[in-house]
């Protein structure tokens, strides 16, 4: 079962990383346009785009290296 997470999570980092190269591109692309309304929303989807692919790599990371998780003993107030 955890193979197929660690599966999952490679798969997601990959796509993310591929879509985030493509929104990359098509944002440098969007300052190429003429027109000012092509232009606007082009920039926006990139902009969208990277946005989601940011979180699929963080998604990723996080889930590759999770932290240990620290007892309640230490979260308690010391007096």
């Amino acid at each position: 079962m955890e193979l197929l997470v660690r599966i999952k999570n490679i798969v997601v980092f990959l796509l993310s990383g591929f879509f985030l190269v493509f929104g990359v591109l098509l944002l440098m692309s969007s300052f190429q346009l003429a027109n000012p309304l092509e232009f606007v929303m082009t920039l926006f989807a990139a902009s969208f785009i990277i946005l989601f692919c940011i979180a699929g790599i963080l998604y990723a990371y996080f889930r590759f290296f999770q932290g240990n998780s620290i007892s309640e003993e230490d979260h308690a107030d010391k007096e």
